[in-house]
């Protein structure tokens, strides 16, 4: 199939792009890498009146770091962030599953964000982190963390006038550790599951992705002796759900076994 008409708009500015949002309201959709957004315009489950493309805006293709924070603009390509040094452990080890090479190389990190595919790794990968959404408006800047943007199937905090201009996520800390798994049919297809994992002295946070309509995260006890109690309890809190690829029972028996797994090695990181 080949997408419904729209109009196309180049913005050169951040400032032409939220006033194009502004203007158009819903009709209007940000496209960077095009990955995730151009097959569901292929298959007219998008219908934009407009496609704003941001890639031209030099200053959301910076990938900028403090001491705490790693700050990474809209129009970032994952392959870009995979190839940069000192990367955070938890990111280096989930980009690698982020599709294939060629989808990492136009892809956007922010665009997966947006996209809010249950499965995806990025938002996973943030809400593990507890990482921030930086969203941008003509009339206002305003940051949401990642435990309240993903609201469902593909549904965010995000409206229709906003667009992310960036994610930001912390920097490694000292005593912590990271650990990253999924389990698909093949490399680079969707997870059924997917598990990211930080360990600090007070505890796991486990976060998981594929099972329920949205990522989500709960904080475990330090103590190995009561995990499998705890990822039971959570496995069954996630609504797993029936699909082509998996039963709800098998995703909640992989969450009971790749979550061990990962707050184990994220456990044994931080020794």
């Amino acid at each position: 199939m080949k997408p419904a008409k729209f109009d196309y708009v180049q913005a050169e500015t951040l400032d032409e792009a939220l006033a194009t949002l502004r203007a158009e309201g819903e009709g209007a959709r940000i496209i960077a890498g095009g990955q995730s957004l151009l097959p569901m315009l292929n298959m007219r489950l998008a219908r934009p009146a407009v496609l704003v493309d941001i890639m031209r805006i030099a200053t959301l293709a910076e990938a900028t770091a403090t001491n705490e924070t790693l700050r990474i603009g809209a129009a970032v390509r994952q392959a870009a962030l995979q190839a940069r040094p000192n990367l955070h452990p938890l990111l280096a080890a989930a980009l690698p599953w982020v599709g294939h090479a060629q989808t990492r190389s136009r892809g956007t990190l922010c665009g997966s964000v947006a996209h809010a595919d249950p499965s995806a790794e990025i938002p996973l990968v943030l809400l593990a982190l507890q990482g921030e959404i930086l969203l941008r408006s003509a009339r206002r800047t305003r940051r949401v963390a990642a435990a309240e943007f993903f609201t469902g199937m593909m549904q965010t905090a995000r409206h229709e006038d906003e667009m992310i201009e960036a994610i930001s996520i912390p920097q490694p800390r000292v005593g912590e550790g990271y650990a990253f798994r999924e389990v698909g049919r093949r490399h680079g297809d969707f997870a059924i599951v997917a598990c990211a994992a930080v360990a600090h002295a007070g505890g796991v946070r486990l976060a998981i992705g594929g099972v329920a309509d949205h990522p989500a995260a709960r904080d475990l006890p330090a103590d190995s002796a009561h995990w499998p109690e705890a990822l039971d309890a959570f496995a069954h809190a996630l609504e797993a759900r029936d699909d082509l690829h998996a039963t709800a029972t098998y995703r909640r028996q992989l969450v009971r076994k790749l979550g061990r797994q990962v707050m184990q090695e994220a456990a044994a990181c931080r020794a």
